[in-house]
């Protein structure tokens, strides 16, 4: 513990851009150090984008909201047409704590890390203007830039986010079609928005052999999963529709941070 905390405090004496950081993301960077994933209760995460932006609960409803907006993945080598998303890119210098929004762009997995879709360039709606610039977007990537640049201290980044929406009315109705898996990445940041009349849908975390080393249902919202893409593998079960009268559907942001 000693030796990671001397490492993040070498790291900001001797990089000019990097600002220390708060007492709470320190203690998450020598978590995520120490074990290469963490789940945050719902509370935790508040706190933590709150640190990066005191009003922003204020704009939660409407961040939640614009994923009734979410245009349907058109990309979906299994027929399945369950799944909805937006999606942007970003950048970010080596300590950089508030990134830049780049021009629209696909987005690219090879099939090493996606035999079900990647290998091509997939192109989707970009995430809403008013989504981009708000409240909540914009303190999650402040917390991503704050936590993986203390990390990773003297990297660029290239950094891509992604509303995804599953409906569970539609069958099958799987969060991570291509199953257990890495994303091909370096960081990733994974917050429930909202879950509605389902259950299911596991996240669990596995070693590079694939032995399992957690798990956790993200059943409330706010609740977030942070993993080194690097080190571990992640994957997340099938939502089951309860009602079949009513709406069903997981929504979840996906901030991906890529060493460049």
């Amino acid at each position: 513990m000693n030796n990671m905390r001397s490492d993040i405090q070498n790291a900001v004496m001797f990089h000019p851009q990097l600002t220390s950081p708060s007492p709470e993301v320190r203690n998450l960077c020598e978590k995520v150090a120490q074990k290469d994933f963490i789940f945050l209760a719902g509370r935790k995460t508040t706190k933590l984008l709150t640190a990066m932006d005191p009003d922003v609960m204020d704009d939660w409803h409407a961040f939640q909201e614009s994923w009734n907006r979410l245009e349907q993945d058109a990309f979906m080598r299994d027929g399945g047409t369950y799944r909805f998303r937006r999606h942007g890119t970003y950048s970010a210098g080596p300590g950089i704590q508030c990134p830049v929004m780049e021009p629209h762009q696909p987005h690219f997995q090879s099939t090493d890390y996606n035999s079900l879709n990647g290998g091509i360039p997939r192109y989707f709606a970009p995430i809403e203007g008013e989504i981009s610039e708000g409240k909540v977007l914009r303190s999650a990537l402040k917390l991503c830039c704050a936590s993986f640049s203390s990390l990773a201290p003297y990297y660029s980044w290239h950094i891509e986010v992604h509303q995804f929406r599953i409906n569970a009315s539609q069958l099958p109705a799987s969060p991570t079609p291509e199953g257990v898996h890495r994303d091909g990445v370096n960081f990733v940041f994974m917050m429930l928005v909202n879950r509605v009349n389902i259950v299911n849908g596991e996240t669990s975390i596995y070693d590079r052999d694939r032995r399992p080393l957690s798990s956790l249902t993200l059943a409330h919202e706010l609740e977030a999963a942070i993993v080194n893409d690097e080190r571990v593998l992640h994957g997340v079960t099938p939502v089951i529709q309860i009602d079949p009268e009513l709406p069903a559907y997981r929504d979840v942001l996906v901030i991906t941070f890529s060493k460049r």
